[in-house]
């Protein structure tokens, strides 16, 4: 996918211009990224085509993006949305997307919340999270005239390593397994912290009992996350953990497994979807030797060589673990299969430890570290992923993509290509939301972008909750700017 250097001069996109340029680019990267020469508009657009053959809750989904789940550190302490809430929800109706992939992520009990603002589907905040959903139903329609076509899913989740319930500055992680480099970084300090058999099971009643929560309020379907290094995620690689939920692959997604299981036999038929981290890589890390007066170095893998063969990540090359081997991705996406999943949304890495894989960027964020690489070789690597995936997998999955956002003025013909070439059967779409929701709406209808909504990827939004303020797109967002919380981030992201 391209050589990583010592020294790089990274091209803006927005420089590029054209079609023509942003190719040359790509081409210069020794990588490729496919991007249609014009958008075609209206209903001939194959964006705005409604996905046949699967329908999600008896609906058919009317068109072919998707708004991908993002936590904004703004509900109150006790997990109920707030007005900060409320309005993302209602943009993401506004956004005309077809597919609202989990809102954002919802912890299944208060233990399990990645922030101590985190929203937290139990039955006693049913009432609240029904009419945050009414209020996204109702903008849709406002916009686009009906929610026949539309289709919610709830996130579910429970953080596991990077849990931080109480304190926005204080990791109470719970673990899959101990890690020989996560560990350190997390607070992860004694064998108590890892989840034993019988404490899983606990918290599958807990999942079970938040998809029937969902359904009470009218959720199409519900997310069981397995990406990120969120929990479930972690089970897929604990080859070291012993026991019922770990070694075996069998065991390592047994949770996944009796989750569906207990969700079927406790009378509930809500549809259901996952989203995937297809492949890993190890922890990545700001390079000492080339971080200059405060300012992070380029990122580089954490020594791995004493922990090889390296099993401790997913679908990654345990000789060589800053690639991927996807063989037990597509096993994973044949048993989503046969346990009646209907949708993969297709992701990778950590925005934890190895942003760059998973959410390319010029920026880092204040955790993260300087691009090693032009990050459109990260994007490249995520769409050819997700096409080899979708060409393996079983009829009837409907696999969406991610990754997207850094193409920037190019993400709606790319995202036109890999739609109609069957790359993926829904594009999906996370920071750029943030900034500007009705993207591809407008790319579809008029062919023509506003420029100063598009994301740059400044990174705010993972700079300002890693430093225990809400998440929002301040640059480019006035409800954002122009909140005391503004100024807080320039100073931080000064002193940082």
């Amino acid at each position: 996918m391209g050589a990583e250097s010592n020294q790089f001069k990274l091209v803006r996109v927005p420089s590029l211009k054209t079609v023509a340029r942003f190719r040359e680019h790509v081409s210069s990267l020794g990588i490729s990224i496919p991007c249609d020469d014009t958008l075609v508009l209206g209903n001939e657009s194959p964006l705005r085509q409604s996905l046949s053959g699967v329908e999600i809750n008896g609906k058919t989904i009317g068109n072919r993006w998707a708004i991908h789940p993002m936590e904004g550190w703004d509900a109150t302490k006790d997990g109920r949305p707030t007005e900060e809430v409320i309005r993302r929800w209602r943009r993401f109706g506004e956004s005309g997307a077809k597919m609202i992939y989990g809102c954002e992520a919802m912890a299944v009990r208060p233990d399990g919340r990645a922030n101590p603002n985190q929203l937290i589907i139990q039955a006693r905040n049913q009432s609240a999270i029904e009419e945050l959903r009414e209020t996204l139903v109702k903008a849709h329609v406002e916009k686009c005239g009906t929610a026949d076509d539309l289709v919610i899913g709830f996130q579910l989740t429970h953080s596991g390593r990077f849990c931080r319930p109480n304190d926005k500055s204080k990791w109470e992680p719970r673990v899959a397994y101990r890690h020989p480099i996560l560990d350190r970084r997390f607070n992860v300090t004694s064998d108590d912290q890892v989840f034993t058999d019988g404490e899983i099971e606990s918290l599958i009643e807990s999942y079970i009992e938040a998809a029937q929560v969902a359904d009470n309020v009218g959720a199409d379907f519900v997310d069981i996350k397995h990406c990120h290094g969120y929990l479930l995620h972690e089970f897929l690689s604990a080859y070291t953990r012993p026991g019922n939920y770990g070694g075996s692959f069998e065991n390592r997604t047994r949770i996944l497994r009796e989750i569906v299981e207990g969700i079927r036999e406790s009378g509930n038929n809500i549809d259901i979807g996952v989203r995937l981290s297809a492949f890993d890589f190890v922890p990545f890390k700001p390079d000492p030797d080339r971080s200059v007066n405060g300012k992070l170095g380029p990122g580089i893998p954490e020594s791995y060589a004493e922990h090889l063969p390296y099993q401790y990540a997913f679908s990654t090359r345990q000789d060589d673990p800053v690639d991927y081997e996807l063989s037990e991705t597509h096993r994973f996406v044949a048993l989503c299969h046969e346990l009646g999943v209907k949708i993969l949304n297709l992701s990778c890495g950590s925005p934890y430890y190895n942003p760059h894989i998973q959410r390319p960027a010029s920026y880092p964020p204040s955790d993260g570290y300087q691009p090693a690489h032009d990050p459109l070789i990260d994007v490249a690597r995520q769409i050819d992923v997700v096409r080899q995936i979708k060409a393996e997998a079983p009829a009837g999955v409907i696999v969406v993509g991610s990754g997207y956002s850094y193409l920037q003025d190019f993400l709606p013909q790319v995202a036109q290509y890999v739609v109609r070439e069957g790359w993926a059967d829904i594009v999906g779409m996370g920071r750029m939301v943030l900034s500007y929701p009705e993207m591809l709406e407008d790319a579809s209808t008029t062919g023509k972008l506003t420029p100063k909504l598009i994301c740059r990827t400044f990174s705010d939004c993972t700079t300002a909750p890693r430093n225990g303020l809400i998440s929002g797109c301040y640059p480019l967002d006035k409800h954002y700017s122009e909140k005391s919380e503004f100024q807080e981030l320039k100073q931080i992201k000064k002193r940082i």
